[in-house]
């Protein structure tokens, strides 16, 4: 069989030098170079022996790459020598491999070649044998028999071959022989061999040489001590000196505190007498982590973390063994007590957390339950409890370790609608250990708060005319609730202007408080009114605050001054005596007017149109009195043909004119005799209009009988037409309500005139008059007293 191991070994060692030499043979230059070399150093005739002329080096651009990043060679481009460029140390770069070699590639351009050329380092004998200490120590008992092998650690050559170790010499000696293999030329295996027995007593100690030679030339060797102990047979077992001991340790005590010092004995002598101590096999990997024991000295140290929480007593199993053939063991036990220490900082965990908290809970809801706990004992574990906010909010025990927090004062959520609360624990330890948590507690709403307008009372003045729908004034209520509880609905408060609704004027967007005026208002109608706005918000309960807007309509210049019936029927031709004998300043008549604006709207003035320089009359602008300002000739003629404007102040202003005819008589009797036709005239005109006031009064009444029943038939569906006007935010300006009113106000004004033979000015959308009797009261109209009254 060793036959075969060794002609099979032979084999392989055949086929990896036949690779060798066939890489030798494909590659196409092959150089061999020692290692060592230094710079410069000839390697070949790299040009010449790849047939390139050297004429051709630079024109053909020769250069050389390495597979290694180190370039080890270069190329002298006017020769074509490849010389050495720095030094090589063949165990650097090939510290494993019998053959070294470095592939170069050898490149040339115009046109491109590229060749491979290989450059073998050899190996120089540069390197002593090694051991891998100076000294070996051996123990060998004096029980061993002759014959028994002793392995032993070889040198270490870093060259190969020849150059390696081959051979090993011991120094002289009578008790031990040296003895080595081979195997394909290198030393496999060495062993110290006893040659006799060994007597402890006679000699205790043997020190010998072992030298190592390699084959270079010249021979280089090596050489360490063998120190040989003799040992005694072992028959005495290690023995502490009590077999229990007993300590204490502070916990989280550093690392290499010092726990307790063991003392065992044994009577043999050498090894047989050196004692180690270590833990048991009882002794678990835990303890194993935090204690350890010296082998020699037995002491007992920490190296790891002592917690008395995990564990507040530790119970080690201790073994002191000789070092004997066959080892003999003793044993002890060793209790080490932990002392708690207040390392542990507080637990601190929220149990429940009943947030929001609704602003009016009652003193005493509880907020939070807190559960504390430290691992600690004795005071380092018992905790107290407080919190950061004691005026709002209280810390009340309940079992041990667990506190609640409950509500302590009065919550608002409008003053404060968060608290953030910090939650302390903290144990009686010396340091005492703290820790904190902070919680939020957001405040809930209730609706508690009523919605406010900036002031209770408030005056609005419209203008007459305005469009119907038009909006008129914005109220504004704010709530400090949130939410539901904050969201304001306006609404008007149920009343009544001269027997009409309220909501037939008014409407109010419900969701942002605009005003709206439903019909065109008339100054001359209706002057003031009061509505009351409500502002509720959705809370549960609702809560509701009033606002009163006291609504005053301004006037506009809307109606033009009229007549009086003292100036004669208006629109008239007025007809006034005047005796020729009249003296400067007489009163000749004065004129009055009426205008149902107010202000500067109805203040009038009075003069005449196209008045000339040579007219002996003048009128008062204020008084509308005609007066004579000179004395009247006979070329004045017998009449004045005049024509009276009157005017109003407003913007823009409003006129109308009325014709005089001052006619001019001889004597008295003449003026009295026309006074007496003009009083029978009045008189007949003024019982032709009481009959034709009782005929309209007749006719009114049943219209008024009429409507009212129409109205009272149609009211229901008025007030479904009027909400739905409310919801939908659309205005409509002819509401049946307002129609009734402003058609009964027309028709008092109306009949009022007629009592008082007034000049009436309609307005333009009045349905009763048509359009030849609205242009009766423009200026200038020539019409009789009977047709405006018709």
């Amino acid at each position: 069989m060793l036959v075969k191991d060794y002609r099979g070994r032979c084999w392989l060692l055949h086929l990896f030098l036949l690779q060798i030499y066939w890489d030798l043979i494909v590659c196409q230059l092959h150089y061999i170079i020692p290692e060592e070399s230094k710079h410069g150093t000839f390697v070949g005739r790299i040009a010449q022996d790849l047939g390139l002329q050297k004429g051709e080096i630079n024109s053909r651009l020769l250069r050389i790459v390495s597979r290694d990043e180190k370039q080890f060679f270069q190329v002298n481009l006017q020769n074509g020598i490849l010389f050495v460029k720095d030094i090589i140390d063949r165990e650097d770069i090939c510290p494993k491999i019998p053959v070294c070699v470095i592939s170069l590639q050898v490149i040339v351009d115009k046109p491109v070649q590229m060749y491979q050329v290989d450059v073998e380092i050899e190996d120089i004998n540069d390197n002593y044998p090694i051991f891998s200490a100076s000294e070996y120590v051996v123990s060998i008992s004096e029980s061993m028999i002759p014959g028994t092998r002793f392995p032993l650690e070889g040198a270490f050559d870093a060259d190969i071959g020849t150059n390696s170790v081959i051979n090993y010499e011991l120094s002289t000696n009578e008790y031990f022989i040296l003895e080595f293999t081979k195997y394909i030329q290198q030393i496999r295996t060495l062993e110290l061999v006893l040659k006799k027995p060994l007597d402890r007593e006679k000699i205790l100690f043997h020190n010998l040489t072992l030298i190592a030679f390699d084959g270079g030339k010249p021979k280089l060797s090596g050489t360490t001590q063998l120190a040989i102990t003799v040992e005694d047979i072992n028959d005495n077992t290690p023995t502490f000196d009590q077999p229990f001991y007993q300590c204490s340790l502070v916990e989280n005590a550093p690392i290499g505190t010092f726990v307790y010092k063991l003392k065992a004995t044994d009577l043999d002598q050498g090894k047989n007498g050196e004692i180690s101590y270590d833990f048991s096999k009882l002794v678990t990997e835990h303890m194993r982590n935090i204690f350890s024991i010296d082998k020699n000295t037995g002491e007992i140290t920490v190296i790891g973390e002592v917690d008395f929480e995990v564990s507040n007593m530790y119970e080690i199993q201790i073994d002191a063994a000789d070092n004997g053939e066959p080892s003999l063991v003793g044993h002890c036990k060793v209790l080490v007590t932990i002392t708690d220490v207040n390392d542990n900082i507080p637990e601190l965990t929220l149990t429940s957390l009943s947030v929001p908290v609704a602003e009016d809970a009652p003193q005493g809801t509880t907020v939070a339950i807190i559960s504390v706990y430290d691992k600690d004992s004795g005071e380092n574990g018992r905790i107290n409890c407080y919190i950061s906010e004691p005026r709002t909010f209280k810390i009340i025990p309940a079992f041990t370790g667990v506190f609640s927090l409950a509500v302590d004062a009065p919550l608002d959520r409008e003053t404060k609608s968060e608290y953030e609360v910090v939650i302390t624990a903290k144990d009686e330890g010396s340091p005492a250990l703290s820790v904190f948590r902070t919680i939020i507690i957001d405040i809930s709403d209730v609706n508690d708060n009523v919605p406010e307008f900036l002031q209770s009372v408030n005056t609005i003045f419209l203008k007459e005319n305005n469009p119907p729908g038009s909006h008129i004034y914005t109220v504004s209520a704010t709530d400090p609730d949130i939410n539901q509880n904050s969201f304001i609905t306006y609404s008007i408060s149920e009343s009544a202007v001269n027997a009409v609704p309220l909501s037939s004027f008014i409407s109010i967007n419900p969701e942002n408080g605009n005003l709206f005026a439903l019909p065109s208002f008339d100054y001359e109608q209706l002057t003031y009114f009061q509505c009351e706005v409500i502002a509720t918000d959705a809370g549960l309960p609702p809560l509701s605050s009033y606002l009163t807007l006291h609504i005053f309509i301004v006037d506009v210049n809307d109606n033009a001054p009229y007549f009086s019936p003292l100036s004669s029927l208006s629109g008239s031709t007025e007809i006034i005596k005047l005796l020729k004998s009249a003296q400067v300043g007489y009163l000749v008549t004065k004129i009055t007017a009426i205008d149902l604006d107010s202000g500067y709207n109805a203040w009038l003035s009075y003069e005449f149109r196209n008045s000339l320089a040579s007219l002996p009359f003048t009128i008062s602008r204020k008084t509308g009195e005609i007066r004579l300002i000179r004395s009247l000739m006979e070329s004045d003629g017998d009449e004045f043909r005049l024509v009276v404007v009157v005017q109003d102040h407003g913007e823009p202003s409003m006129s109308t004119v009325m014709p005089i005819i001052i006619s001019l008589v001889d004597s008295e009797e003449e003026l009295k005799v026309n006074s007496q036709n003009s009083n029978e005239k009045e008189d007949e005109f003024t019982s032709a209009n009481v009959y034709l006031v009782i005929a309209i009064c007749s006719i009114s009444s049943i219209f008024l009988i009429t409507l009212i029943a129409f109205t009272v038939i149609r009211w229901q569906k008025y007030r479904d037409e009027v909400n739905e006007l409310r919801e939908s935010y659309k205005v409509c300006s002819n509401t049946v309500g307002s129609w009734i009113y402003s058609q009964q106000s027309q028709y008092k004004l109306y009949l009022n005139s007629l009592q008082r033979n007034d000049l009436i000015v309609f307005t333009p959308n009045c349905p009763q008059f048509s359009e030849n009797e609205r242009n009766s009261n423009e200026p200038g109209a020539e019409t009789n007293s009977s047709s405006q009254v018709r």
